[in-house]
């Protein structure tokens, strides 16, 4: 039997109001159109669902029982349906990014480029679990790892530099060498692709069997802790921008030897780039990373 959906609706309408006039004038359609549409989902049911009470009308029990199980459907259908048309305008970009990137580089930046376009709507889901393309509704990705990717378009944001770190109070700027950094605590990244071992072997220091450490498997916690004065952290120059410039962490070796990789990348399927908003995203996003690479020139630490 197919859905009476309009009667249905009708009845609905009709039940809330109390009366078949208030229900037309809510349905703008005439009293006869109501009480026919009402007439034929009796007919349908087999129960009769309102009866007159003065100049209204009243739910009978079979009419009260079926009101109380459409009613919070109907509702729901009413409420999504005012929501869809609210945002009919609005274009949803879905961005999964690594946790570290979301809160040190993209979020502050992100307000330009909802500014800029009015009608986009971001969604930002910072986690470092890759997107399964085939069955997650994310359209670009912005990943850590070692670029390799097959079957995915795949670009690298930025090369970062790696530098040690700590809160001035810890250390004024360039007032230790080297071969010092293994007398302090060292604040770790345990999934960073940069590790104090190698940049230990940059510098021909044997940092020794026994560390004074500190690990976080997320490298804006280390972030935070060097800032917190907890040690030294070896950190990207790229997810440490505002830290650098307001001074609240300082590099404390003179002549630290640059470890530079891209640990950052743009992760998509091809199609998703003839995507409007997907091109928009990227053209934004490159044209930060540039003016943020200018602002690294002749910048020492």
């Amino acid at each position: 039997m197919q859905l009476p959906i309009k009667a249905i609706l009708v009845f609905h309408a009709a039940a809330r109001a109390g009366s078949i006039s208030r229900a037309a004038e809510d349905l703008s359609v005439t009293p006869s159109a109501v009480s026919q549409q009402i007439q034929l989902l009796e007919t349908q049911l087999g129960v009769s669902l309102l009866t007159k009470a003065g100049r209204g009308v009243a739910l009978t029990e079979a009419g009260e029982r079926y009101f109380s199980m459409i009613s919070e459907q109907i509702e729901r259908i009413e409420e999504a349906t005012g929501t869809i048309r609210g945002f009919r305008s609005v274009t949803t970009l879905t961005i999964r990014a690594t946790p570290t990137l979301s809160n040190k580089w993209l979020l502050p930046r992100l307000g330009a480029l909802l500014d800029q376009h009015p009608d986009l709507e971001v969604r930002l889901d910072g986690t470092n679990e890759p997107t399964d393309f085939n069955q997650e509704l994310v359209d670009i990705e912005l990943r850590h790892g070692n670029g390799r990717w097959p079957g995915l378009f795949v670009e690298g944001i930025a090369e970062e530099q790696f530098i040690p770190v700590c809160a001035p109070c810890y250390a004024a700027p360039g007032s230790l060498r080297v071969d010092d950094l293994p007398n302090h605590r060292l604040i770790h990244s345990v999934k960073s692709q940069a590790q104090w071992a190698t940049w230990f072997q940059l510098a021909e220091v044997a940092p020794g069997e026994r560390w004074r450490r500190v690990m976080f498997d997320r490298s804006h916690m280390a972030i935070d802790a060097a800032v917190r004065g907890m040690g030294i952290a070896l950190e990207s120059t790229l997810m440490m921008e505002d830290e650098l410039k307001s001074g609240r962490l300082v590099c404390p070796v003179a002549a630290a030897p640059e470890l530079r990789i891209v640990t950052q990348w743009i992760v998509c399927p091809r199609d998703h780039l003839r995507q409007k908003k997907v091109r928009l995203f990227l053209d934004w996003l490159r044209t930060e990373r540039d003016v943020w690479q200018a602002a690294q020139v002749g910048v020492r630490f």
